[in-house]
């Protein structure tokens, strides 16, 4: 009998990651939009060339040593049809020998773009490759209920399934406030108001201290050629986040609610929802989720032993991923599942991780998860979070492993989590290590 032949597996470095500024993202009054007249793959095209003639350049890594590429968008429509990935390496001057594949997993699109990636590097079938993610969300505006999602709620369809509430599994305000009444009384609509402040302030804090544009790894942020908010005519660099916003409880909490309750009978319906909220609105607001964006984002991950052939540090060593799904009208619990996977695979705990990044497509998709996982507020989201940062669907699960390996770096802490909810009821997360802590 022929012995198993267990394939050994790689070590993946995270070499480099950079990013576009998140712009706000406008699709009634697109000219507030700073990225208006610039196209997704465009956007991407164009942190790309810089990227590479610019940041990777005194590394010595070139467009010809990536062997594949990934290309993550929520919004795959129109103009940000890709061709498979390769439009914006056309745009931005990679050779044809570069393979490529365009992913969509909604809000985890660039981060399983970026597994996918890790796990050709660990099987050994590629040693070098580019994970990127786009959108903009003010020229291709999500798509709305398909065809197909129709034939869910029509009861004469063969497709009807009554079990799927297609409606507010689709619409992402009633995802976020389901998980809120389903978690009461663990939370208030104040705790949710109060993280998305801290968010807008440590991200304000971060702006003026440069630690996007500088600082550990040189900055994050590529700056990319816009125009003044309000004026196409009028060019202007853009080299910060364009959503933050110094901010008070008082002034949060007074904002516009844009959810509708479920007034769900386990918590007493409509009367014990309104006694308990003093309001028979719903608690999510513009101060407590994430707003429309568009943004770009990229980084190379390598074999360790190639990478240490170059000569080159590591920003952080990827040890796990995971994923899972979930009831798609609490997508909100997606992170919780994921995370768990990810730590069973490393064979890591919570209490070990040392700073999470988890995506704040609302404050109580965060605060849930640190709950699930006793995570101390300490940990989480130190630099700000995308509730002020911004979060362009298609590619922030970039932008939290990347920022978060730098925070790893600074802080010279050892594990960190990245993760993130998606639309659809899903959950990604990704597990790097500090090799230099």
């Amino acid at each position: 009998m022929k012995s198993e032949n267990k394939m050994k597996l790689n070590e993946v470095w995270l070499v480099d990651y950079a990013r576009t500024a998140f712009s706000r993202s406008r699709p009634i009054q697109p000219d507030r939009d700073v990225f208006s007249k610039i196209r997704g793959d465009e956007l991407l095209a164009q942190l790309l060339i810089k990227f590479f003639d610019e940041k990777l350049a005194d590394k010595g890594i070139t467009r010809n040593d990536i062997e594949e590429v990934s290309v993550g968008v929520a919004s795959g429509v129109l103009e940000n049809w890709t061709y498979g990935g390769k439009i914006p390496l056309f745009l931005a001057g990679f050779p044809n020998k570069v393979s490529s594949f365009f992913i969509d997993k909604q809000c985890a699109s660039a981060g399983a773009g970026m597994h996918m990636l890790t796990m050709e590097v660990m099987t050994g079938y590629t040693k070098c490759a580019l994970a990127t993610g786009f959108e903009h969300m003010t020229r291709v505006r999500r798509v709305g209920i398909t065809p197909a999602i129709e034939r869910y709620k029509d009861k004469n369809s063969k497709f009807y399934h009554p079990e799927y509430d297609m409606e507010n599994s689709i619409n992402m305000l009633q995802t976020a406030q389901r998980l809120y009444e389903e978690e009461v009384p663990k939370f208030t609509k104040e705790d949710l108001d109060r993280f998305g402040v801290r968010s807008h302030n440590l991200t304000i804090e971060s702006q003026e201290n440069k630690w996007f544009t500088s600082g550990v790894n040189g900055g994050e942020i590529v700056p990319i050629e816009g125009h003044v908010e309000g004026n196409p005519e009028v060019s202007m660099i853009v080299d910060r986040d364009m959503t933050a916003r110094k901010s008070t409880l008082e002034g949060v909490s007074g904002l516009r609610r844009i959810s509708t309750p479920f007034y769900l009978e386990k918590n007493g319906g409509k009367t014990g929802y309104i006694k308990r909220e003093g309001t028979a609105e719903g608690v999510i607001t513009a101060g407590n989720s994430s707003p429309l964006n568009a943004g770009a984002t990229t980084a190379v991950l390598m074999e360790a032993k190639e990478a240490k052939m170059r000569n080159l540090d590591p920003m952080a060593r990827i040890i796990s991923i995971g994923w899972a799904g979930v009831d798609p009208r609490v997508m909100g619990r997606g992170p919780v599942p994921a995370t768990h996977k990810a730590l069973e695979s490393a064979n890591l705990t919570s209490e070990e991780i040392d700073f999470w990044e988890i995506n704040e497509a609302f404050s109580i998709v965060a605060l849930n998860c640190m709950d699930k996982f006793n995570i101390p507020e300490e940990k989480v989201n130190i630099k700000g979070g995308s509730t002020a940062i911004g979060h362009p669907l298609g590619a922030t699960m970039i932008r939290l492993t990347g920022t978060l390996a730098r925070i790893l770096r600074e802080k010279k802490g050892r594990y960190g989590v990245a993760c993130a909810c998606v639309g659809g009821g899903q959950g990604l997360a990704t597990i790097i290590e500090n090799v230099n802590a």
